[in-house]
C-alpha cells in the first residue's frame, strides 16, 4: 500500500523546488550576462555575484556571514541549500577551502556546477541535488556548515538540524540566516520563498534556537539583521523606481513578480511580520 505521507512530502518538495527554479537556469544566466556586457570566457566570481548569491541581500550578506565564521585554510565545508553556488565559490576562494553544496532545486544545481566550471573552480566546489532533511554525507565529515535563507522552506526543522549536526565534526560550526516569523500576523505574499504561503514553514527565532539546542548544538548566538535587510530592500526599490535596476541581478530569477516580492519583503519586516536573524552555533567538541 502506498505511503501517503511520503507521497505528500515528495509532492511538497517538488513544489518548493519548482518555486525556486525551473527550466534551463544556466542558459538564462549566460544570456543575461552577455546582454550586460560580461564575457563568459573571462567572467569572475565577483562579476557573477549579483546573480549567484540568490538569497536576501545577496553578496553583501554572504561577506558579512563569512566575516564571523572561524574557517581555516583547507577546511571541508557543507553548504545546505547551495542554490547557484555563489556563496560556496566565495568561501572556497576566500578561505582556500573545499565546499560541498546540496540543493533541492535541480536546475540550480546544474547551473551551480556549470558556473563553477566556467570560473575554473570545479575542483574545490561540488554541488549535488538532494534534500537537507536527509544529507548524503557520512557522519563527522565537515569542519563547518552553513545555510542561507533556506529554512523558511523546510517542513521538518528537527530533521534538518539533526542532519547538519550528524555530518559535522565535533567542534565544527554551523551558521544560518533566515527570515523568522515575526510577532504581528502572517507575512504578505508573494515573498522570495513563497508566492501564496504554500511551502512556507517560518518559525519564531526563539523556536529556531530551541530546535538547534534539541539537535545538540551549543554556544548558540543570534543576531537581529532585520535593519540591514530593510535597507537593502529599500535600495533595490529605489533603483527600480528610478529605472536604474541593473540588467544582471537576481530579479531575472524572481520573474515578473520581482517588484512586488521585494516590496513585500520590506513591508513584512517593517510591520514585524518577519524577523530576519543570523545564528552561529557549534557541535560540542
Amino acid at each position: 500500500m502506498p505511503d501517503k505521507k511520503m507521497g505528500a512530502e515528495m509532492t511538497d518538495a517538488q513544489a518548493i523546488a519548482d518555486h525556486w527554479g525551473k527550466g534551463d537556469v544556466y542558459s538564462l544566466i549566460l544570456e543575461t550576462m552577455e546582454v550586460a556586457g560580461i564575457d563568459p570566457s573571462s567572467v569572475t566570481i565577483e562579476q557573477l555575484a549579483p546573480v549567484d548569491h540568490f538569497h536576501a541581500r545577496g553578496f553583501p550578506a554572504t561577506v558579512e556571514l563569512a566575516d564571523v565564521l572561524p574557517i581555516r585554510r583547507g577546511d571541508q565545508l557543507v553548504d545546505i541549500g547551495c542554490g547557484l553556488g555563489g556563496p560556496a565559490r566565495y568561501f572556497a576562494k576566500r578561505f582556500d577551502c573545499h565546499v560541498d553544496g546540496i540543493d533541492i532545486t535541480a536546475p540550480f544545481v546544474d547551473a551551480a556546477n556549470r558556473l563553477s566550471a566556467l570560473v575554473g573552480m570545479e575542483d574545490v566546489v561540488a554541488c549535488r541535488h538532494g534534500d537537507g532533511q536527509k544529507l548524503p554525507y557520512g557522519d563527522n565529515s565537515f569542519d563547518g556548515g552553513y545555510t542561507q535563507h533556506v529554512t523558511m522552506n523546510v517542513p521538518d526543522r528537527s530533521a534538518f538540524f539533526s542532519e547538519a549536526f550528524r555530518v559535522l565534526k565535533p567542534g565544527a560550526f554551523f551558521a544560518l540566516t533566515e527570515h523568522g516569523l515575526g510577532e504581528v500576523g502572517d507575512p504578505h505574499h508573494p515573498v522570495p520563498w513563497s508566492e501564496d504561503g504554500s511551502g512556507a514553514y517560518l518559525m519564531r527565532p526563539a523556536d529556531t534556537i530551541a530546535a538547534l539546542e534539541d539537535a545538540g548544538f551549543s554556544e548558540i548566538a543570534a543576531a537581529d539583521i532585520g535593519e540591514k535587510h530593510l535597507k537593502g530592500y529599500h535600495a533595490v526599490i529605489e533603483l527600480a523606481e528610478k529605472g536604474e535596476a541593473p540588467v544582471f541581478g537576481t530579479h531575472i530569477l524572481l520573474g515578473k513578480q520581482a517588484p512586488q516580492i521585494v516590496r513585500n519583503a520590506a513591508r513584512n519586516i517593517e510591520e514585524r511580520r518577519t524577523h530576519p536573524v543570523q545564528i552561529l552555533c557549534y557541535k560540542p567538541g
